[in-house]
């Protein structure tokens, strides 16, 4: 096998691991489009249209606004991702194999964002919104005897969104957007320094595989309609596509500069139906159910049809339910839950720790006045323990336990013009 081949076994790692951890949702994929989505777990977003971030999840819930509408906010995803009990087998470097020290490579990241809604008349409305939906960050100690598996991966997406809805009639409302994806991400892979026994301090070199700084846009649209059976019961529904995104900058590999290869990383389209209902003057509930098509991730090639690796993930699925209680005019609190499926089946990975999850969520909204409010939000995420089995040609095997949990914090301001 080529070095270009290796290069290219190694760019898939990097473009897998590209927001799972950070992001803690299955694959890659990021929930923090909101702090008012945040404290009941998304539970509703396609259809409540509480502030203008509902767009984020539908841009038919624009027709729901009677007055422009602005809502700006940062959600903070503080991990604790633990990869314990593991082993490294077959390297190449023989001083590299052995047990392997626990490592902890979450950490914090901020995901901002801010959405704009303008109803032209009474049956048209613009907006635009700037967020993420995927993103992450995992760093393994630099002396991790298995950093060819490991090593820094640091991802970031932004998600332009130019949107308009239209009321057809009193009931049903249908709206459509347009999405600016640009990505960028470092990867390092290498094998690290390692002690000789015996030989008065001497190490054997650190060894470089893979060092890639790239970036890429892409270019997706996205769906949806709102029905409105009366003022208190209404249901949205969403699909948004997402574009194969292709990355190049400065790569190499083993010392040598493969910059001009292209890595297309397919991105999963979802859909999702969300429900609101409100009871009485004091409650609502509301619900949602979404599908992430990570089946569509079978493969990674680069743009000239070289195949990379092949893949067995599987569609994801979020179940989530919320309740909303009006406590004044002052006040109110929001509770949810969510149950997200791990994307992944037989095949996983060290930074890759994907598990089906449990988001435990709370929040509430202060009005300060008739115009304006203060939303927070705060998430417990619940993963589970994997146990994982990587091997790769010239590195050998790692073998470990992984399990990612999280808490996750939102503050959002919004506005009524």
């Amino acid at each position: 096998m080529n070095k270009k081949r290796l290069f290219t076994k190694s760019v898939v790692a990097f473009a897998i691991t590209m927001a799972s951890q950070q992001a803690l949702a299955a694959g890659f994929q990021l929930n923090a489009q909101s702090a008012t989505g945040l404290g009941r777990a998304f539970a509703g977003d396609a259809v409540i249209a509480d502030n203008a971030s509902a767009m984020a999840r539908n841009a038919a819930a624009m027709s729901l606004f009677d007055a422009p509408a602005l809502s700006l906010g940062i959600n903070a995803i503080d991990t604790d991702i633990k990869v314990k009990n593991g082993s490294y087998r077959g390297s190449q470097n023989p001083f590299l194999n052995g047990d392997l020290e626990d490592q902890q490579i979450g950490g914090t990241s901020y995901v901002p964002n801010i959405y704009y809604i303008h109803p032209i008349n009474d049956k048209f409305a613009v907006g635009a919104g700037l967020y993420s939906n995927f993103g992450t960050k995992t760093e393994f100690n630099s002396d991790y005897a298995a950093n060819g598996f490991g090593g820094l991966t640091d991802v970031k997406s932004i998600n332009l969104a130019l949107s308009a809805s239209y009321r057809i009639n009193q009931q049903w409302s249908v709206g459509g957007g347009f999405d600016v994806i640009y990505g960028e991400g470092k990867l390092q892979r290498y094998m690290p320094e390692a002690e000789i026994p015996n030989s008065g301090g001497q190490k054997t070199p650190h060894t470089n595989l893979v060092d890639i700084d790239a970036d890429g846009v892409g270019f997706g649209f996205n769906l949806g309609t709102v029905y409105e059976f009366n003022e208190d019961n209404r249901f949205g529904l969403s699909y948004r596509y997402s574009p194969e995104l292709e990355v190049e900058g400065d790569m190499s590999y083993a010392l040598a500069d493969i910059s001009q290869s292209k890595l297309k990383m397919p991105l999963p389209d979802m859909a999702e139906f969300s429900g609101f209902h409100k009871l009485n003057d004091l409650f609502a509930v509301h619900y949602s159910v979404q599908w992430i098509g990570w089946s569509e991730f079978d493969k990674l090639e680069t743009t000239n049809g070289v195949n990379l690796n092949d893949y067995e993930w599987k569609d994801g699925w979020h179940y989530a339910l919320g309740g909303t209680y009006y406590l004044n005019n002052d006040w109110t609190l929001r509770a949810g839950y969510m149950y997200d499926t791990s994307a992944q089946d037989e095949k996983t990975s060290i930074s890759v720790p994907d598990s089906d999850r449990q988001w435990f969520s709370g929040g509430f909204t202060y009005h300060i006045d008739s115009k304006s409010n203060i939303d927070v939000g705060l998430t417990y995420l619940l993963g589970k323990d994997v146990a994982v089995e990587e091997s790769k040609p010239g590195l050998g095997t790692v073998k470990a336990t992984t399990r990612a949990n999280a808490w996750l914090y939102g503050i959002q301001y919004s506005r009524s013009f």
